[in-house]
């Protein structure tokens, strides 16, 4: 039977795959030995459309592509219990829930500390924040102030809040960068999520320095690739030094979940999941 043209979204998935191979090579010669066994998970976001439709099932996909946890960001109106039905059906754990800040102050707390006890989840990472808060110094003492106060408040459940980085936290204030204020600002029970391929946007960004300049704080890591030869490249074929950026988090940072994440439109989701998974495990081998 003739296998018909290629399509786009076929030379996308073939282009980063043979380059993706083709950049691990010298790694497979010289593997890299003593990388910890930390679980690997993927955010949620990247099958958003998915879950609006059938959330069980897509539950059970990701869970047959081989992947231990998921971070959800949505909860599609479904409460924790019926979430935690459908973790268990997939045999999947939560490793964190991206919430607003909003949805960890005040008497809005009690709600979302319910929802991820329900579901066996202690990291409650904060999404992201206002846009002024990045360019003044005196909001960032006092969000730093409040998350810090979340902080305290969590412990008495046993969970953690932390803050996600998007490419607007490498900007500076008075010559530092806004991440590294952050992150001296708040108490080191605040996880410093870090995203390798939102922070790569920024010019002169290297993910590892980040990482060993905040020991013990990248308790979870997005693991996203960020190339600027080829946007659409895996894990692997892009321009990150993966060994280094898994040396900092396995030996300073405190990393304790991976989570996968690849946004690019042009591949199903779940196929480009599936590859970086297998490439990621790849380069861990």
């Amino acid at each position: 039977m003739s296998a018909g043209p290629l399509t786009r979204r076929d030379a996308v998935r073939l282009a980063s795959a043979a380059a993706a191979s083709l950049w691990l090579a010298p790694f497979e010669r010289a593997r890299a030995a003593g990388w910890k066994k930390v679980p690997i998970a993927t955010q949620l976001w990247c099958v958003r459309a998915q879950l609006a439709q059938d959330i069980p099932g897509t539950l059970k996909a990701v869970g047959a592509l081989g992947y231990e946890a998921v971070e959800l960001e949505n909860a599609f109106g479904k409460s924790g219990a019926e979430w935690k039905g459908y973790l268990t059906a997939a045999n999947l754990k939560a490793c964190g829930f991206h919430h607003r800040l909003s949805e960890l102050s005040g008497e809005k707390l009690a709600a979302s500390v319910e929802f991820n006890q329900a579901i066996g989840n202690r990291n409650l990472i904060i999404r992201s924040l206002a846009p002024e808060v990045y360019t003044s110094a005196d909001l960032l003492k006092k969000t730093a102030a409040e998350v810090n106060e979340v902080s305290e408040r969590l412990k008495t459940h046993g969970m953690r809040v932390g803050y996600h980085n998007h490419t607007t936290d490498f900007g500076r204030i008075d010559g530092e960068y806004w991440w590294n204020r952050f992150a001296d600002q708040t108490s080191k029970d605040v996880i410093l999520q870090f995203d390798t391929g939102n922070a790569s946007e920024a010019e002169g960004v290297t993910p590892q320095a980040f990482i060993k300049r905040n020991v013990g704080r990248t308790i979870s890591m997005h693991v996203k690739p960020f190339s600027k030869k080829d946007p659409n490249a895996y894990l692997g074929a892009d321009e990150l030094d993966w060994p280094a950026i898994m040396t900092a988090a396995e030996t300073v940072g405190g990393i304790e979940w991976y989570i996968i994440e690849y946004e690019k439109e042009g591949v199903p989701p779940l196929e480009s999941l599936k590859a970086n998974l297998e490439l990621f495990k790849k380069l861990r081998s």
